[in-house]
């Protein structure tokens, strides 16, 4: 615990669900705990949360988007350890997502994160190792209609993930990957404000079904402090997984991809959203 103390442990997105889970458990585990937050009034709520759970956290005005301050930040706290978290979901089909639509998605959930993965590696190094934890999706596994963009962020997050973990291993850096299946976090709100938003679409229906779906399973989605107790294992473990799946969900969809033919589950898809 005393080692952790000294280990600064940086997570994006950390102003609320699993970001800020796991900036509290990061905390709770005893590093010096970071969390990035694009606002004063965003910082103060991690502050209150942090309060109510007992633990002492920092926070860090940073936009991921943002290559210049990302250097800065990360040059300044010199992370031992990177959870990239900051992300935002959304919903449309392949046909309705224009181009600077997706060149923010892409930009925000697999340049940014490499980019703070790629800053954190030399400082990673010259400490003698070190931990990146990428937040992926069972999405990063399978693919779903009407988030193929987001989706394909997911994809290729894993492919760099893997690349850059073999790249590091050497060097005692280790590269995980958190895949979690439905959890309780405004990405599901933000979901359903994108599909409606694309009024007159011809998805227009299959999105309403979508969305219908999405309202009736969200009572049973788990609690983000899951995801971040798996994060904290990621972090704290001699010999981490490579990828960590979480959550029923995404088991039981992770083995029916791999069980049911690509023409079968085409086929049940499209008719539970109508396309």
């Amino acid at each position: 615990m005393s080692d952790r103390a000294n280990r600064v442990v940086l997570t994006t997105g950390s102003n609320s669900g699993i970001g800020l889970a796991t900036t509290i458990e990061a905390a709770r585990l005893g590093f010096r705990s970071v969390g990035s937050v694009r606002s004063e009034a965003k910082a103060e709520a991690v502050q209150r949360a942090a309060g109510r759970a007992g633990v002492g956290v920092e926070t860090v005005l940073l936009d991921v988007n943002d290559a210049e301050r990302c250097a800065q930040v990360v040059d300044e706290l010199r992370p031992w350890g990177l959870v990239n978290n900051a992300g935002f979901g959304g919903m449309g089909a392949v046909e309705d997502v224009g181009d600077d639509e997706a060149r923010e998605l892409m930009e925000t959930m697999v340049m940014a994160p490499m980019r703070l993965a790629r800053l954190a590696a030399p400082h990673m190094r010259a400490a003698g190792g070190g931990r990146v934890v990428n937040m992926s999706s069972v999405f990063g596994r399978t693919t779903a209609p009407l988030a193929g963009w987001y989706c394909g962020a997911k994809h290729a997050l894993e492919a760099l993930s893997d690349s850059l973990r073999m790249e590091v291993a050497a060097a005692g850096i280790k590269v995980i990957l958190v895949e979690p299946g439905g959890f309780k976090t405004g990405i599901w709100g933000e979901v359903d404000e994108t599909a409606r938003s694309r009024p007159g679409s011809n998805y227009e229906r299959a999105y309403q079904r979508s969305g219908s779906g999405l309202r009736l399973t969200q009572p049973f989605m788990g609690n983000p402090e899951r995801v971040a107790a798996v994060v904290g294992r990621a972090l704290t473990s001699r010999f981490p997984s490579e990828r960590y799946l979480v959550g029923i969900d995404a088991v039981a969809l992770t083995v029916t991809q791999r069980l049911t033919p690509t023409v079968v589950r085409d086929r049940i898809t499209r008719l539970g959203l109508g396309l």
